[in-house]
């Protein structure tokens, strides 16, 4: 016991150490760091934990959701054990316990793998430079950087060494020793060359670029300064995005829209914007006629625009899962990778990467991202989860409701909602459609218990607002709201049922409850089901009775009222606000035991056959079986030598004795009659 507490307060201590590790870490990269560190301290001192992509050469240093998930832009990754920055292994020792020796940056490109810079150093006379006195910060391509680079590209650099090659190099250099550390994010350092800006980006999961180049191994020191390896070749920074756009024959139709939208000083003034450009050819696939709208309306034009555009710089490569970043417009686009592909709303419709600005970064996009405050009330069903309504509204001669600019709230019901019911256009369906279309535009936030909403078709239907629900009549919303331009959209689980009466005009005319009325009539509840409120009635059918053996019925029936009474809530409850475990007081008795099981309702463990059947003052649910109230058991004291257990019943004083393998229940050592 002694050894499995010390074994226990070991672990607690460890995991202590390593929380307390991790929060001391000074950046996220630190931070992701030592968690490398930390996954690899069994393998010996100094040994980082790597997780490299399948299939590539792209290795990372694994934070702790990576390290579970396994995977970094959706794919399998590899755990390799390497040393950590700075370190190196000792023949016949573990791990990597000797720090490396202290040359000068020249030397140290060859220690890090950086041959190919090194080479390149050497050719345009940088070599003298950086093995002599001084204190420099050098973002070393690594190899692979290298020979990405587009022919034409390369062959102009090294044929001129001594003026282009060179003042390459020297963009990739800073005049002073820059750690990990002092690499914040939004940073700007004056290069070696012409002093233009080098763009330094440090984000929350760890990623180090400079200009959207990743740094792939970092704190590299020298004699005479420090190299990080970044993963491509970057180039000088001089244009803002205004300008970029302004230049590229590719965005003209872009180039047009920010002129109209009235953005173009904003893409020129200083920032850290984000924009998803969309190409010539992604405006060319909307249709015509919604192109034209969206041109030709300044505000939905304003919001397509800033929809296309986040709050803040994201490099590609800072983008190692899908995350959800704001837009100018105030919504969010989901922002993610699928291996080499930079993704949108998880569709891989990024064409270029990485053109960085002075003031933002810009990656081509060729599908237009259109924000539902700039789409019709068509748009906004016809790209939602509810084609079925669709399809109905527009057979029912409610196009133009739908795609003009009137401020309405559309109620569309789920597909699944007309699962098992007859879709033939009649004009009793065409006439609940129309009730389906509020005479305002609403936002769900705004509605309130008890408010009344008016519809197209004259109705007016009430709010109720439940503890996880908020439903018109019986429909509750089931989705965020769809706010378009002129209208908004309410997803709901239900076609519409308005009111038909009060309670007992529900009952009279359905013939299903034809004995229950005459129940109800005897009893002297008809004045109650008639009068103002809000009852919920399970309400049983002619079936539930027929069920009953005729003594029973008959038992039941001298005791009518309480019977009846015992089926009505006082409350009012739709089906689409019934969750796992609700309870209803009813007019008479303790309490009613609701939930859901396979989209059916239950109470008091009975299946509601029918729901929603709404009236002025309630709502009738129907059940093919009379409730009672539930039998509960509880325990009063277990014998273990016998393994019997004792019960008591609330409703009358019997035993249930449970001995191992038997249950029986006795009053006064009697059988009862169950």
């Amino acid at each position: 016991m002694a050894l499995y507490f010390t074994h226990r307060l070991t672990l607690f201590a460890l995991a202590i150490t390593l929380i307390a590790t991790v929060f001391a870490a000074k950046t996220p990269y630190q931070a992701v760091l030592q968690h490398s560190r930390i996954r690899g301290r069994t393998h010996g001192p100094n040994v980082c934990a790597m997780q490299k992509i399948q299939g590539t050469d792209k290795k990372y240093f694994t934070n702790c959701k990576q390290w579970y998930h396994r995977k970094i832009c959706g794919k399998p990754t590899v755990v390799s054990y390497e040393c950590c920055p700075g370190y190196e292994k000792v023949i016949g020792e573990k791990g990597c316990p000797a720090a490396l020796p202290l040359v000068n940056i020249y030397k140290t490109l060859g220690v890090v793998g950086a041959t190919t810079t090194k080479m390149y150093s050497e050719r345009a006379k940088l070599q003298e430079e950086i093995e002599g006195p001084g204190s420099f910060t050098f973002f070393a391509p690594s190899n692979e950087a290298w020979a990405a680079l587009p022919t034409e590209i390369l062959d102009a650099l090294v044929s001129n060494v001594n003026i282009e090659l060179l003042n390459a190099l020297h963009y990739h250099m800073i005049n002073k020793r820059l750690t990990s550390d002092d690499l914040k994010h939004g940073a700007l350092f004056p290069s070696m060359y012409q002093d233009f800006d080098v763009h330094i980006h440090h984000y929350s999961n760890g990623i180090v670029t400079v200009n959207c180049a990743r740094l792939v191994k970092t704190d590299q020191h020298a004699t005479n300064g420090i190299v990080h390896v970044v993963d491509r070749v970057i180039t000088a920074i001089t244009n803002n995005v205004n300008s970029l756009i302004d230049t590229d024959d590719d965005l003209d139709t872009l180039r047009t829209a920010v002129a109209a939208a009235g953005l173009t000083n904003l893409l020129e003034n200083e920032g850290f914007y984000t924009i998803f450009a969309p190409t010539n050819e992604a405006f060319e696939k909307i249709p015509p006629e919604t192109l034209t709208r969206i041109l030709g309306d300044p505000v939905a034009l304003k919001d397509l625009l800033n929809y296309h555009i986040l709050k803040n710089l994201h490099c590609s490569e800072s983008i190692v899962a899908g995350t959800p970043l704001e837009t100018l417009q105030g919504t969010v686009l989901e922002v993610g990778c699928d291996g080499e592909e930079m993704t949108i709303n998880g569709k891989a419709i990024v064409t270029q990467r990485d053109k960085l600005g002075t003031n933002g970064v810009i990656h081509y996009v060729n599908e237009l991202l259109i924000p539902d405050s700039a789409k019709t009330l068509l748009e906004l069903v016809e790209g939602s989860v509810v084609t079925t309504a669709s399809k109905l509204f527009k057979d029912a001669g409610l196009t133009d409701h739908l795609i003009g600019s009137e401020a309405v709230t559309l109620l569309a019901p789920l597909n699944d909602a007309f699962k098992d019911k007859s879709l033939a256009m009649t004009p009793d369906l065409k006439k609940l459609l129309r009730n389906h279309i509020l005479k305002e535009k609403f936002s769900s936030k705004s509605l309130y218990h008890g408010q009344e909403l008016e519809t197209l078709g004259g109705l007016k239907l009430r709010v109720f607002v439940f503890r996880n629900s908020l439903c018109i009549e019986n429909a509750c919303i089931a989705a965020h709201d769809k706010n378009g331009r002129y209208a908004n959209m309410f997803i709901v689980d239900q076609i519409l049922a308005p009111p038909m009466g009060t309670v007992m005009d529900v009952l009279k005319a359905d013939d299903r409850f034809s004995t229950l009325v005459g129940a109800i009539q005897r009893a002297g509840l008809t004045e109650l089901l008639n009068k103002k409120g809000t009852y919920t009635f399970f309400a049983p059918t002619n079936a539930a009775f027929s069920a009953m053996p005729p003594a029973d019925l008959n038992k039941l029936m001298s005791n009518l009222a309480n019977l009846l009474r015992y089926h009505i809530g006082e409350e009012f409850l739709v089906s689409g606000a019934v969750t796992s475990h609700t309870r209803m007081k009813p007019l008479t008795g303790d309490k009613l035991e609701l939930g859901t099981r396979n989209s059916t309702v239950y109470v008091n463990r009975v299946p509601v056959v029918e729901t929603d059947l709404m009236a002025t003052n309630g709502v009738v649910h129907a059940v093919d079986v009379i409730i009672k109230p539930l039998i509960v058991f509880f325990p009063l004291y277990m014998s273990l030598s016998e393994q019997t257990c004792h019960f008591w019943i609330p409703t009358n004083h019997w035993n249930r004795n449970e001995t191992a393998g038997a249950s029986v229940i006795t009053l006064n050592g009697k059988m009862p009659d169950v």
